[in-house]
């Protein structure tokens, strides 16, 4: 009998991990090349489930009513093999705690709900690792994308690399793995390669067009476009349907957004179906070098981050107009339009709509549905009402973020 695996999310973690959690459970993020969901289903195959916040269910479901034998695997676990290996060996009614978190629990889900009866088996050190706040997402993607490299390409054939192209590195490892994957459909010509520091991935009917300059680890996923001149650095992916543009470092895009034009975007997260105009910019590092403090919503204040690098956090459905400029670490919610000269303020509630001169407004609900059904309408797809049944909820909330006045 296939083992049904249910990836759950508790209040805690979906509240440090928003904005970019408000539309989706955290399982659902792309990291690496796919989503967390797909690289455990790919290392520990079964049956999968997602247990969200309560109102995420509508639209991505609950697992199996009076199951007694489920496997409950943390949505904010990085898919690793050594990892799969230690929560298979879970007995009933044993919990697995990495870092004070229960990362995972073989049994009921009742039994989960009562964590503090069941028998707790701490992780060794290393042996796992847990994405915590919105930037723990560019920090461990390089890793998960070499990793997820690996899975995705090992006894496979990628299709011709164009002789136009200049490869800087060894085409392959030492391994005699090839360092440089292409998917069939896609196109990628007269670019400028480096793998010395990791592979390149370029998923299926995308492309990579003339002058491009892009250093691996790099993920380009399905019918997702690298344009003329672009410099992408590594550690970076661009999801599916994206089109990218500009300078780019070490940075995640879920998908379907774009970033197309001259600008600099580094050290960011980006959700679905946002827009960046030409000439957006995003600061990454502070002037005096300070280490960053971030927005944190549960606390409804800065965090600290001990990070020094930290650039633009952006959640779905929004956008920047030409010009914009945002300051190291801005946060923005869910359904912003920002336009207009001068930097906002760095943390940008949902729902929100104007210029640093002119001040924000809130943006009525009926406006954003027109607003995206006309953006995705673009690709063929469309609002669900479970899609509406969490940006209501996210809608409900986000009045209670207030910006500060500083940090």
């Amino acid at each position: 009998m296939m083992r049904q695996i249910v990836l759950f999310d508790t209040e805690s973690v979906h509240a440090d991990l928003l904005p970019m959690s408000y539309t989706r459970p955290v399982a659902a993020f792309r990291i690496g090349i796919r989503t967390l969901r797909e690289q455990w289903e790919e290392i520990m195959p079964g049956e999968y489930f997602y247990r969200p916040v309560w109102f995420q269910r509508d639209k991505f479901g609950m697992p199996p009513q009076g199951a007694d034998d489920l496997l409950f695997v943390a949505g904010n676990l990085m898919p690793r093999e050594e990892t799969a290996a230690l929560l298979m060996e879970l007995k009933l009614g044993e919990a697995a705690v990495y870092e004070g978190q229960i990362v995972a629990f073989r049994g009921s889900e009742a039994g989960l709900e009562e964590d503090a009866e069941v028998r707790q088996v701490e992780l060794p050190e290393g042996s796992a690792r847990l994405i915590r706040f919105p930037y723990d997402i560019f920090q461990a993607n390089a890793e998960a994308l070499c990793r997820e490299y690996r899975r995705l390409t090992s006894g496979r054939r990628s299709a011709p690399l164009d002789e136009s192209n200049r490869v800087i590195g060894s085409p392959v490892d030492a391994d005699g793995n090839p360092m440089i994957f292409i998917e069939e459909g896609a196109v990628v010509e007269g670019a400028t390669i480096n793998v010395k520091e990791g592979p390149v991935y370029i998923g299926r009917d995308a492309v990579v067009m003339e002058g491009a300059c892009v250093r691996g680890p790099l993920a380009l996923c399905e019918h997702a476009q690298i344009k003329m001149g672009a410099k992408i650095y590594g550690g970076t992916t661009f999801g599916p349907y994206c089109k990218i543009g500009g300078e780019v470092q070490n940075t995640v895009i879920f998908g379907y957004s774009n970033k197309a034009h001259d600008g600099y975007l580094g050290n960011a997260v980006i959700g679905e179906w946002c827009n960046l105009g030409a000439g957006v910019n995003a600061s990454n590092l502070k002037n005096d070098y300070a280490k960053i403090r971030l927005w944190n919503y549960p606390r409804h204040t800065f965090m600290r981050t001990d990070l020094q690098f930290c650039g633009l956090i952006m959640a779905d459905h929004s956008k920047a107009g030409i010009n914009c400029m945002f300051n190291t670490a801005t946060v923005v919610g869910v359904g912003v339009n920002l336009h207009g000269a001068g930097f906002p303020r760095v943390f940008i509630p949902s729902f929100q709509e104007g210029s640093p001169a002119g001040g924000m407004t809130d943006v009525p609900l009926k406006k954003f549905y027109q607003i995206a059904e006309r953006v995705m309408g673009r690709r063929g797809l469309t609002l669900t009402d479970a899609d509406r049944c969490i940006y209501e909820r996210v809608y409900e909330v986000a009045s209670q973020y207030k910006a500060p006045k500083s940090r």
